[in-house]
């Protein structure tokens, strides 16, 4: 189903706007605290914008409840957010930094024409590989016109049907399918907090692999699942009516996408979240400034696990932005 205002046309000149500010807060943080409090404060009021106007795109355009969801419960914390760094909460400038190198990583491939297609074709490309392995052999063929932003990629699979009249089944790659928003959460998580740059590396490394792995797994089980129909029944016709769909052969997809491997995938960022954290367990700081918001309470969780000798220092060595006050 379509929206009838292009979202993204709105979202993407947004969403570099907000990397500017939170990037500029970052910067201005140890020279200017006061002012970079405001424009931190500022941005994060915006992203609360950004996440309110995706919330439909990600459920009626994408089929993603999970995401749809998380959209919307997560611009009143961005309000919050912003509200605590005005009135002084000045660790949530590591979050801060994290949100301006994660949009430095997602936004090229999001925005310029060239890297979305060698990405989104890299993932078509390894996505037929494991299919072939597993014996299924989808013809590989350029994404329709009507898909504007992908249009000529070399990045669907076509499924034969048995009804004759319907003309095939097919399955579009697109950057949704390329994981790249879990690896910039990532990247520019890692890439906030001050630390050993070997440690930094090694979390990196850990993340960003993994990812990979269970993305091209996720890819090929969607294209599979959505291709020869796994999984249809009785709770078709409520799906098609939740998501504003007509085509049956739409519950397969939104089972297999939005339902199931949502849900799987954040399981698995919460896994690989876990291990990450035990071996940069400064990224804990990003963890207590997201509980205080939840439940109002400071916490030292690095302390309480025994990962720091002092989870209030931060390692200069391999850091992002200018030091703190008080950093060595």
């Amino acid at each position: 189903m379509s929206l009838p205002v292009d979202v993204l046309a709105v979202t993407d000149p947004l969403a570099w706007l907000l990397v500017a500010l939170f990037g500029a807060g970052a910067l201005a943080e140890r020279r200017y605290p006061t002012a970079a409090r405001h424009v931190v404060a500022g941005a994060w009021v915006l992203f609360a914008v950004f996440w309110l106007l995706l919330a439909p795109h990600f459920f009626l355009v994408r089929n993603s409840i999970i995401e749809a969801v998380l959209a919307l419960a997560g611009a009143p914390f961005c309000v919050y957010a912003g509200y605590l760094v005005l009135n002084g909460r000045d660790s949530l400038f590591v979050l801060s930094r994290a949100v301006a190198v994660m949009g430095l990583v997602y936004l090229p491939a999001e925005t310029i024409p060239i890297v979305r297609q060698v990405l989104v074709e890299h993932v078509t490309r390894q996505t037929e590989l494991v299919m072939n392995l597993l014996g299924h052999h989808p013809e590989v063929v350029p994404i329709r016109e009507d898909r504007e932003a992908y249009a000529g990629f070399e990045a669907a699979f076509f499924f034969e049907t048995e009804d004759p009249n319907h003309g095939g089944i097919v399955f579009n790659i697109v950057m949704a399918c390329t994981a790249l928003g879990s690896k910039a959460i990532f990247v520019g998580c890692i890439a906030a907090v001050r630390a050993p740059l070997r440690r930094k590396l090694a979390a990196l490394a850990v993340a960003l692999s993994v990812i990979y792995v269970l993305n091209i797994a996720r890819t090929t089980f969607i294209g599979l699942a959505f291709g020869h129909q796994w999984f249809t029944g009785w709770y078709g016709p409520t799906l098609l009516w939740l998501f504003g769909e007509s085509d049956p052969y739409m519950v397969s997809h939104i089972v297999a996408e939005g339902i199931i491997s949502q849900a799987l995938s954040l399981v698995a960022l919460v896994g690989i979240a876990y291990v990450v954290v035990r071996l940069l367990p400064e990224l804990l700081v990003i963890v207590d400034d997201v509980a205080y918001m939840v439940t109002g309470e400071d916490r030292d969780t690095a302390a309480e696990l025994g990962l720091l000798p002092d989870a209030t220092a931060e390692a200069s060595d391999g850091a992002v932005g200018p030091p703190r006050p008080g950093d060595d």
